[in-house]
């Protein structure tokens, strides 16, 4: 069996997580007893293998964690990049943000806030020119639909008609 943090709560059921750093988490009710948690994990036992797998090789894949100084070059190159294909992009689609802000988020390469502010992640300067640009249209399509519906990817065809394409570069 697989070594794992057990995390008891308030909750009514059991449920697996395994972390980025491939470690296994069981939550579990306060009260359950430790041979429930036990027969639930080897119950799951080819879910979790499955999953670890999937992980550790995501982990691989992704290498060594940035250091500081990558971080700032990633931010200063997207700095000088990011404005200049926001206002191209603004023109073309007759859009304007309120704002431009560059961050360190590693989960979401941008972002549109309710007031029209602009949010990239400079982890977006990894990506290739293109996806760039996707992201850069998607979110700037957000300042006139705030949703992901029909609308709002009709106006991102309209703009960039190879979309899914450039999106797909980003994975």
């Amino acid at each position: 069996m697989e070594a794992y943090t057990l995390i008891r709560s308030g909750r009514r059921t059991l449920a697996l997580e395994i972390t980025k750093d491939c470690r296994l988490l069981v939550r579990a009710p306060a009260r359950c007893p430790k041979r429930t948690v036990e027969e639930f994990i080897q119950r799951s036992q080819p879910w979790i293998e499955r999953n670890l797998a999937r992980m550790r090789q995501r982990a691989a894949e992704a290498g060594p964690p940035p250091t500081p100084e990558e971080i700032e070059a990633l931010r200063a190159q997207a700095r000088a990049v990011l404005p200049g294909k926001v206002a191209h992009y603004a023109a073309l689609m007759g859009l304007s943000p309120t704002g431009v802000k560059i961050t360190s988020a590693r989960k979401r390469y941008g972002s549109c806030s309710a007031k029209n502010s602009l949010c990239f992640s400079c982890f977006l300067m990894r990506s290739p020119d293109e996806a760039v640009d996707a992201v850069v249209v998607h979110e700037l399509a957000h300042i006139r639909h705030k949703n992901h519906g029909p609308d709002f990817y009709a106006l991102v065809q309209r703009y960039m008609p190879d979309y899914q394409a450039r999106k797909k570069l980003l994975k």
